[in-house]
């Protein structure tokens, strides 16, 4: 084996490693916010708001939904990749799986710090998941394929798609509350502080970073 197919193979592997520790701590951290009680992340607030009305568990609704956007990229010719595809499903496995094992918890002395913990682990699983540089989430690409079928900027698609989102979720009771608030503010900064700390080579160059100077375009994993 040569040195540079051995250095492949390792770039591959800490790939590989960045991709799925990322999407379990993303399910991870949402199932934290649930816990907490003070607000979910956008698209956890409709999954929440869905999972009320049909009885089925929050995770297992994540799954659903994320199917059901990756379907939305065939008109607009998106292309998944293996990120994409492990998105639909790790995150709500990962989420389900910590509401088992993670008690509620209740009175703000509580709360607040679960929801902190919720919000900062986002943020580094967001880093995690986008330095691995296997494709967008299918909610992202929904995203990114309008923006550029439009032509309208990535902050105004990705408003109208949360603002949607979130107003849906609420209405059929989904958890709207200071956590999402904080959310929306913190998850920018965060993601921008994470990527570059996990940053990994592109495939095809030597150096190329991720992290950009706009936080607020960053593709998050949702």
């Amino acid at each position: 084996m040569s040195d540079s197919t051995a250095r492949n193979d390792i770039r591959l592997i800490r790939r590989l490693s960045h991709l799925y520790v990322g999407l379990a701590l993303y399910g991870a951290s949402s199932a934290l916010l649930v816990r907490a009680g003070l607000g979910l992340e956008p698209w956890g607030v409709l999954h929440q708001g869905l999972a009320e009305r049909t009885g089925i568990s929050i995770g297992v609704v994540s799954i659903i939904v994320g199917a059901v956007v990756l379907l939305l990229w065939i008109p607009i010719r998106q292309r998944p990749g293996l990120g994409t595809v492990s998105n639909v499903f790790a995150v709500g496995i990962a989420m389900d799986g910590t509401l088992a094992l993670v008690p509620d918890v209740h009175g703000l002395e509580a709360q607040i710090p679960v929801m902190a913990a919720g919000i900062v682990l986002n943020g580094v699983a967001t880093g995690l998941y986008i330095s691995a540089r296997f494709g967008p989430g299918p909610r992202d690409g929904l995203m990114t394929g309008l923006h550029r079928l439009t032509g309208r900027s990535i902050r105004l698609v990705r408003t109208a798609i949360e603002v949607a989102v979130v107003v849906t979720g609420f209405l059929l009771g989904g958890s709207l509350g200071a956590g999402t608030v904080l959310y929306a503010l913190a998850i920018g900064p965060l993601a921008q502080l994470f990527l570059r700390l996990f940053d990994l080579p592109a495939p095809d160059a030597r150096t190329a970073a991720v992290a950009g100077r706009t936080p607020g375009e960053a593709i998050l994993p949702r």
